[in-house]
């Protein structure tokens, strides 16, 4: 089944006046988030939160064209740079294309799944967009409980972004913690 996107409701860029000036390029850049992580780094690591059958958020089954109350495979990490965590990411894949083309995600485990979405030719990315993510917003929660003892600022800004193969969609959301400004550096 093919996935049928929807309108995306992120913003299409940073607002200038809102982002820091350090945290602009990371919400920009189209490449492999992983990538450029470890190249600022010594060691890079993945710690899987959660991977399971879960109702998406609502902005994520609309963008994804999902029916209300449609279970989608949902995995969420986070990605360690030295040990630190740096970005709290969420993958939503609807359940009807776990199999065949997005075969890889059903046992990805620990690996980052952002090196197999980048060496593989077939897989288009649509174009990233942003959001402010505060209090009012599951996913600065699911941040926050993967954080025991640690405290957040008011606001997470995220990136996302639709990933293609063979017209299935897969969407990665990506949630910058406050320590991805020392990569900066």
């Amino acid at each position: 089944m093919y996935t049928r996107l929807h309108r995306e409701t992120w913003l299409p860029r940073p607002p200038r006046t809102t982002v820091p000036l350090a945290l602009r390029p990371w919400l920009t850049d189209p490449g492999s988030l992983t990538a450029r992580i470890r190249a600022r780094c010594g060691a890079f690591r993945v710690q899987v939160l959660a991977q399971r059958l879960a109702a998406p958020q609502r902005d994520e089954a609309q963008l994804l064209g999902l029916p209300a109350g449609e279970l989608a495979w949902v995995r969420e990490v986070l990605l360690r740079a030295d040990g630190r965590p740096v970005v709290y990411a969420r993958s939503v894949l609807p359940r009807h294309n776990l199999r065949g083309a997005w075969n890889l995600f059903h046992g990805i485990g620990a690996r980052p799944l952002g090196a197999a979405l980048f060496a593989d030719p077939r897989i288009v990315r649509q174009p990233l967009a942003c959001a402010c993510l505060d209090a009012r917003d599951a996913r600065y929660h699911h941040a926050a409980a993967a954080l025991p003892g640690e405290a957040l600022p008011a606001r997470l800004w995220a990136r996302r972004s639709v990933f293609l193969l063979r017209g299935r969609a897969l969407l990665v959301s990506e949630a910058f913690l406050p320590a991805i400004l020392d990569l900066s550096r």
